[in-house]
């Protein structure tokens, strides 16, 4: 690589009083060749934080001391993966790829018992096992783990850091990619900087961002805005102990780290290399639009945080190449794509995609869907999307008001109707969801519920009502299967594939019941399990039965995937269908594969119209979902309610 001038003299520097006698010859000869190689966008990019402090140098010279310590700690087997990751860097995008995202106590209950799901997730067809926060935290209220007290340590109830090293192992003969979060935006306040700084330790104060007054939070706080204002308001919190405001976006317990102290960079980045070294293939960067503060903006997706990322992505380069970041920016549509990037972030959330499914299921149209995907569902050849249909998280809104507006939406008024629809307030809903983070100044809120019962699955058992049943059944797998199938890692929430319903009994826990989010944290046990991949019984109960038909239509919609690359790496154009109740796409791989998909968001029969099959040139079509087929000179191509249909190009 051609250096700057500069950056090239910085790492002769570096290198000259850099001591690699505590690494082996070889590890020696691969840090000092993959630094020269991604040194200089390192460079680059920490000295445009941190050139203007006078000591950036030295916080640099100790940033290349921490790559190398890392590099030490990365055991044999790890290093094997980073050659064979590099052999094949698109990885990501190959067809048999399938995520899910569960919580260790809800799966688990315990590491040690998630090597006996093994065998479940295999039977799903599941590659990549995203395990939500684990970490040590506080008890009671931890922001369902995002309060990292500890990012060495497993929180004491799931198991200890030994159990997940062995089960990063398992997974990995398995075939399983494990997926780690890194909360980098903020620690808990019982986290050791933490307790340093409340010990008065101005070295550890300065990690966080705190206030002698209100001046500046004040100034701040003009164009911030608020994510949880039914918990408090403002986005700072008063410490008895320091005297002092500190910064909390989220939490009063969850304090902002200051990412404008060239020190942070470095200790987080440390604490980055040791999950690393666990074996995952993949961290999620959690919050990662917040962790530039920027007076006089949203402070939010500001440029630096895009620096800081791409610093990050560096040091990964240099010592764990096998591990991409996945971005989790909710935010507005065009600044999602500004973090996709392979110098960045090489996989994405699709919080837009997630949001309009819903959106199209409460309306039956399908005209912000297709416009909003035709402007953004591309992205990078070397990146891929992370489509999923529930989370952990709650439902907001995130769709493109300039979007809305051009097709004659209020977006205002369209949000408010999406709110009351979800949450049943809406007269004839089939939703059973929780309002969550209602703003008691605009009334606005986000929506929380598992997928079944959003989907009406909850109301028509509570009815039995068959019809209304198999609705609901179809409105799970219309959204899934569009996620299976649009292009991208299609991310299962643990308990959809088993239409798992709301769980309520949150309400009853005092730690839990003002975070509506655990309405749909909902555990998983083994006789769950042991049911859907045992033979059916003849005692089962109704939502039994339907659990069955969940999990058998999911794991054959994935066999499906898997048999054929045109899921893969291959490119996706969205379609106008001529019915505003119909969406479809197409997808195109090298070897000359097509797909067209077809689905009616419509509770009655509609039609696409024929033209869409200009996309596969006329060709004749067999439905991979059915046995129906198309001889390619339709004038129209019929979908019953709700139905998807995958047509494959014959031959």
């Amino acid at each position: 690589m051609a250096y700057s001038a500069d950056s090239a003299q910085c790492l002769s520097r570096i290198l000259s009083s850099l001591d690699l006698s505590d690494l082996t010859k070889k590890d020696a000869q691969l840090f000092e060749a993959r630094l020269r190689q991604h040194f200089d966008g390192l460079f680059k990019r920490f000295v445009e934080v941190y050139g203007h402090q006078y000591d950036c140098y030295w916080h640099l010279q100790e940033l290349v001391r921490t790559l190398k310590e890392g590099t030490k700690n990365r055991k044999a087997s790890l290093k094997k993966q980073d050659k064979q990751k590099q052999a094949n860097t698109l990885w990501y995008r190959d067809e048999e790829h399938v995520g899910m995202a569960c919580y260790v106590d809800l799966m688990g209950p315990t590491l040690k018992d998630l090597h006996n799901k093994i065998p479940y997730f295999k039977a799903l067809g599941i590659t990549y096992l995203h395990l939500m926060p684990l970490y040590d935290s506080p008890e009671g209220d931890s922001d369902g783990g995002y309060a990292v007290s500890d990012y060495r340590k497993v929180n004491p109830t799931l198991g200890t850091m030994s159990d997940l090293k062995k089960l990063a192992e398992a997974l990995e003969k398995a075939g399983i990619n494990l997926i780690l979060d890194f909360v980098f935006n903020h620690t808990s306040d019982e986290h050791a900087w933490a307790k340093a700084a409340l010990a008065g330790d101005k070295t550890y104060q300065d990690y966080y961002y705190m206030f002698d007054d209100r001046t500046q939070p004040d100034q701040y706080e003009q164009t911030l805005r608020e994510i949880f204002p039914q918990v408090r308001r403002g986005s700072f919190t008063f410490n008895d102990t320091l005297n002092k405001w500190v910064w909390t976006t989220f939490n009063s317990f969850q304090w902002d780290l200051n990412y404008s102290n060239p020190a942070v960079f470095n200790a987080i980045t440390s604490e980055m290399l040791f999950l690393a070294n666990i074996g995952c293939a993949g961290l999620r960067l959690d919050a990662l639009a917040f962790i530039w503060k920027e007076v006089g903006t949203s402070c939010e997706s500001q440029p630096k945080a895009h620096t800081l990322i791409q610093a990050f992505n560096c040091c990964l380069q240099i010592v764990a190449p096998a591990v991409v970041f996945k971005s989790e920016a909710i935010v507005h549509p065009d600044e999602v794509l500004e973090y996709v990037h392979k110098d960045e972030c090489q996989l994405s959330y699709n919080p837009l995609l997630m949001a309009l499914l819903w959106n199209s299921l409460a309306t039956r149209k399908t005209r912000l869907l297709t416009a909003s995907m035709q402007k953004s569902f591309a992205i990078p050849k070397d990146t891929t999307w992370v489509n999923y249909v529930r989370s952990h998280d709650d439902i907001g809104w995130t769709f493109d008001d300039g979007m809305a507006e051009q097709l004659g939406i209020n977006p205002f008024d369209h949000r408010f109707f999406l709110n009351q629809f979800f949450t049943g307030r809406f007269e004839g809903s089939f939703a059973n969801g929780v309002p969550f983070a209602e703003n008691p100044s605009n009334g606005d809120c986000r929506v929380c519920g598992s997928l079944a019962s959003l989907c009406g699955l909850e109301q028509a058992l509570s009815q039995q009502d068959n019809a209304a049943i198999d609705d609901a059944i179809a409105r799970i797998l219309l959204l899934y299967g569009i996620s299976f199938s649009i292009g991208g890692i299609p991310l299962i929430y643990s308990g959809d594939e088993l239409a798992m319903l709301n769980d309520y009994r949150y309400q009853d826990d005092p730690s839990k019941r003002h975070d509506d989010r655990w309405v749909h944290r909902i555990a998983v046990t083994d006789a769950d399990i042991d049911h859907v991949l045992s033979a059916p019984a003849p005692d089962e109960t109704l939502q039994q039965q339907v659990q069955r038909r969940v999990f058998t239509a999911m794991q054959s919609m994935l066999n499906v995937r898997r048999a054929h690359p045109v899921f893969g790496i291959a490119q996706t154009r969205i379609l106008h269908t001529g019915n505003d109740h119909c969406f479809a796409f197409v997808r195109e791989h090298e070897n000359g594969q097509m797909l067209l998909v077809t689905c009616n968001f419509s509770d009655t029969i509609q039609q696409c119209d024929g033209s869409v099959l200009n996309a596969v040139q006329h060709n004749a079509c067999d439905d991979l979902l059915s046995d129906a087929t198309l001889n390619g000179q339709e004038q129209f191509i019929t979908l019953r309610p709700l139905q998807q249909a995958w047509w494959l190009v014959a031959g």
